[in-house]
């Protein structure tokens, strides 16, 4: 029955990767990032989620808290995809996005950056958990329902890794996809402009959506 109840934690994290605010946060993180850095924000990202998830459900597996406070985790996802939305439409409107092509050992690459100067950190990568994070807040009470169910609401860290494992199998893929977006798209300012028109506007939406529902 554990090898039973773990897999459908895994099955269930699997489901929940599916959201729109998860695709979205993950993509407006990827576009234009290297098929290393996509792998590691999408990896970052499932760790910060499901590690909120664990804190935050074993904070309610112990103490008895309100609906209406636990409504606010919903507001805080849905605040941070619009936020997200409405930075890259100002970055994009602004003209704030960068794209530069030069040859490195005989093969053509390509760098996409924010801002006026190319700089080498890892602030997207720490955004990237902190966001994850964030947005762990608004999926606890979906997920200590299920670890309820299965295991008769006791939590502990096997429980979240298998759904954290479920969520980063969809992630993972995921960033597979944008990774051939970043390959075959992004060649041209115009086609990056667009493409992060799109991801923002994406953003806006799901994110007002989930506000209003």
């Amino acid at each position: 029955m554990e090898n039973l109840g773990l897999l459908l934690i895994f099955w269930y994290g699997i489901l929940h990767a599916f959201g729109p605010d998860h695709l979205t946060a993950i993509a407006d993180f990827s576009i234009g990032k290297s098929k290393k850095k996509t792998m590691t924000i999408t990896t970052l990202f499932a760790i910060g989620h499901g590690l909120t998830l664990f804190i935050f459900a074993k904070i309610l597996d112990t103490y008895n808290i309100s609906e209406s406070i636990l409504g606010y985790g919903d507001i805080i996802s849905a605040s941070v995809i619009l936020a997200m939305g409405i930075y890259l439409l100002y970055m994009v409107f602004n003209d704030r996005i960068q794209l530069k092509k030069h040859i490195h050992d005989g093969k053509e690459h390509i760098h996409i950056w924010f801002g006026k100067e190319h700089e080498h950190n890892n602030r997207d990568t720490a955004s990237a958990f902190t966001i994850g994070a964030l947005m762990g807040i608004g999926g606890v009470r979906g997920m200590l329902v299920t670890l309820g169910m299965v295991e008769a609401n006791s939590v502990d860290m096997t429980m979240v890794l298998a759904f954290s494992l479920g969520v980063m199998v969809i992630f993972v893929g995921f960033g597979s996809v944008i990774l051939y977006i970043n390959k075959n798209l992004l060649n041209s300012k115009q086609n990056l402009k667009r493409v992060f028109a799109t991801a923002g506007v994406i953003s806006v939406v799901v994110g007002s959506n989930m506000l209003l529902a």
